[in-house]
């Protein structure tokens, strides 16, 4: 999964989209992100590996979408049990009674995913502008948060149906951009790991990744004990160059290595692979 438990609220990261405009165009490519899911899953077979999801085949994934959008069409619409830790589904069934169901019959898997989908459109949709609700990441609003979020779970999770059944494709220049700052200065912007999850390094390590294609910059410094927003007159240990998609991909932990360029430590990028992937254990 890419969305973990994590702080509500946060200071905004000027990376976001603020804009009804920005939001408005996150929503609409959680629809059509859906929709091209749905149709790489009708491939199958259900039984086929996702390698971006080590340990789930694509039943697994389809299964993990649906329930996401739940879980996140209940905190934008604030049902019942709305929380930001899915650790009880019993919750989702209070919140979406006509939908939580774990799970429908595999013929049926693919539909259901499809209203899940609808549904939490439906919800962003008609969510006011300022929406009051539990966020995770910084944002410059609740709503943004939530529309941003979904959308690049879905197009994340798109590629994974598409590595799975054999024919893959890439991202928007600018809608990819968006998805790596969201991943380095959202997910990264500055985090602690304890002890018992540092990171064998001898020294931090600063990362530099430019889009080529949108000629965008991040910096992230990668610690023993943290990750954190770099400063970008600082030392670099590694840069990385390509696409805004190809990037999205490799930072996410998908795609090939190859399609970018790595100078220097490149020990440093198969840390990040290594180190930095978010995960959520389907139950």
């Amino acid at each position: 999964m890419t969305t973990p438990a994590g702080p509500v609220g946060g200071s905004a990261d000027e990376n976001a989209p603020a804009t009804a405009a920005a939001i408005a165009e996150h929503i609409r490519v959680l629809g059509n992100e859906g929709q091209r899911f749905a149709e790489a899953a009708r491939r199958g077979p259900w039984e086929a590996q996702v390698s971006g999801c080590p340990g789930w085949d694509l039943r697994d994934l389809v299964r993990h979408l649906s329930e996401i959008h739940l879980w996140a069409a209940a905190n934008v619409a604030r049902r019942p049990g709305a929380k930001l830790d899915l650790d009880d589904r019993s919750d989702l069934t209070e919140s979406w009674p006509d939908l939580a169901v774990f799970w429908p019959a595999d013929d049926d898997l693919i539909d259901h995913y499809l209203q899940t989908n609808a549904n939490l459109v439906r919800a962003l949709e008609s969510a006011p502008p300022d929406l009051e609700a539990p966020t995770f990441l910084p944002a410059p609003s609740p709503l943004a948060m939530w529309a941003r979020r979904q959308a690049h779970e879905t197009s994340i999770h798109r590629f994974d149906a598409e590595s799975a059944t054999g024919r893959t494709t890439g991202f928007d220049p600018e809608f990819a951009a968006d998805g790596v700052s969201e991943l380095l200065y959202g997910f990264y912007e500055d985090v602690g790991r304890p002890e018992d999850r540092a990171i064998p390094l001898e020294e931090d390590g600063t990362i530099h990744v430019h889009a080529r294609d949108t000629d965008d910059h991040w910096y992230l410094t990668i610690g023993r004990r943290s990750i954190r927003r770099a400063d970008p007159g600082q030392p670099v240990s590694l840069t990385l160059t390509g696409t805004a998609s190809d990037l999205y991909l490799a930072l996410w932990n998908r795609g090939d290595d190859a399609a970018i360029s790595a100078s220097g430590d490149r020990q440093l990028l198969d840390t990040w692979h290594t180190y930095t992937g978010l995960r959520w254990d389907l139950a």
